[in-house]
């Protein structure tokens, strides 16, 4: 499968041999090793906050701690990773969120870990991370062609997602039933091996020819953005839908377990359900858009997701929560495949690194607010109404989109 670019920002099909490089499946190994240690860590962090708190307001502090960086610390990652070195920048980023977790695991198993430094170490990873995913999404159009980027990222997509979803959190909810220390030590390790397969990565250079100063940087990627009608559409459209996604999941352990009286280990397998969706549509989302086109699958995956959040409040067991989690896992995944293929399409290589931070501040600034919406929100009506007031608002937010996607993607 091929991809030719268009000025409105579509992308049309062509025919054509499609070959991923060795260092892209190098890539893809430690997305996988990196996905399955924090896909333990996102299944034990929150067994480990009730530990602490029983409060739904300081649990879903913990998440915001995770999100925030992408608010703060955004734009100025993005001119960095458009300046230097993308492939060092990536396997640092990596070792440092290794180090990071080793000190949570310790802290644990001494017994020393309170509420407050969970929340700094919980930050301090997600800043990491916010160079990890700008730096990654950056680099892949350097080591694979441009008509084999949806079918890249579908691969990456699948392997975050059978890590992340499928395979970390049953290893992270079943050690923390044996030891509360041992997910973070699985993490540890995971992230470790992750940073030597990315030490392997060929050098990837900026691509600027000049370095304009860090304001300057940061100006010229909001400034591209803000021009470009359809991409600033969809991360005005993304904001809100991670908004309502984290108000709903802010308190999704304790509805699991204090609602659905699902225990530590039914949790982990729980979240995973979710990634059952994701997997399948990372490995068909090139041949969804062949038969149905870009427009058609970007707008059916939100469109999705709006019923299975208003669904879920009458969820009557974890079999049927399990199912719609899934249905939401791999409407979201078709979503994030598609988008970050329509950037690394659009985007000048010079400014790709600073467009997607922007976008992402964009997309995942929200979080923190929507976690501490969502604990808010359970703490005063119940543990189920987060989820069909975030139905509601994704809903909203789409029909005002839908114009705006209809026109642009149909020029």
């Amino acid at each position: 499968m091929a991809h030719q670019v268009r000025n409105d920002g579509g992308m049309t099909q062509s025919s054509g041999p499609s070959r991923l490089s060795a260092a892209y499946w190098r890539m893809t190994g430690a997305t996988g090793l990196n996905a399955v240690g924090q896909g333990a860590f996102a299944a034990a962090v929150p067994l480990l906050a009730a530990t602490i708190t029983s409060d739904p307001r300081m649990i879903s502090g913990v998440l915001a701690s995770v999100y925030l960086p992408w608010l703060v610390l955004s734009l100025p990652v993005g001119a960095f990773v458009d300046r230097y070195d993308r492939a060092r920048l990536l396997w640092c980023s990596q070792a440092l969120q290794a180090v990071i977790a080793g000190i949570i695991a310790l802290l644990v198993a001494l017994g020393s870990l309170d509420i407050t430094r969970l929340l700094l170490l919980t930050f301090a990873l997600g800043a990491c991370q916010v160079m990890v995913g700008n730096a990654a999404q950056t680099i892949l159009p350097d080591i694979v062609e441009k008509r084999s980027l949806h079918m890249a990222n579908g691969y990456q997509q699948t392997a975050t997602n059978v890590g992340q979803q499928f395979v970390g959190p049953p290893i992270g909810s079943f050690f923390f039933a044996v030891a509360i220390a041992l997910p973070f030590g699985v993490e540890v390790a995971a992230l470790s091996l992750a940073s030597v397969l990315l030490f392997a990565l060929p050098r990837a250079h900026s691509h600027q020819v000049t370095h304009p100063r860090l304001g300057r940087a940061m100006a010229d990627g909001l400034r591209w953005l803000a021009s470009h009608r359809l991409l600033r559409t969809l991360a005005i459209l993304l904001g809100v839908n991670t908004f309502c996604f984290h108000l709903g999941n802010a308190t999704l352990v304790l509805f699991a377990t204090q609602t659905l009286h699902v225990d530590p280990t039914g949790y982990g397998f729980l979240l995973a359900a979710a990634a059952v969706g994701g997997v399948l549509a990372g490995l068909v989302c090139s041949r969804i858009v062949n038969v149905v086109g870009d427009r058609a699958a970007l707008l059916g995956a939100p469109g999705s997701n709006v019923i299975v959040f208003i669904a879920i409040e009458l969820s009557p067991n974890s079999i049927v929560l399990g199912i719609l989690l899934a249905v939401n896992g791999f409407s979201t995944i078709i979503w994030n495949i598609i988008t970050v293929s329509l950037r690394q399409h659009i985007v000048p290589a010079s400014l790709l690194g600073r467009v997607n931070s922007v976008y992402r501040m964009i997309g995942w600034g929200l979080i923190p607010l929507g976690a501490l919406t969502g604990g808010f929100l359970a703490y005063q009506l119940g543990l189920r109404a987060p989820y069909p007031v975030g139905g509601v608002i994704r809903g909203a937010s789409l029909l005002i989109a839908l114009p705006v996607i209809m026109r642009t993607m149909r020029a």
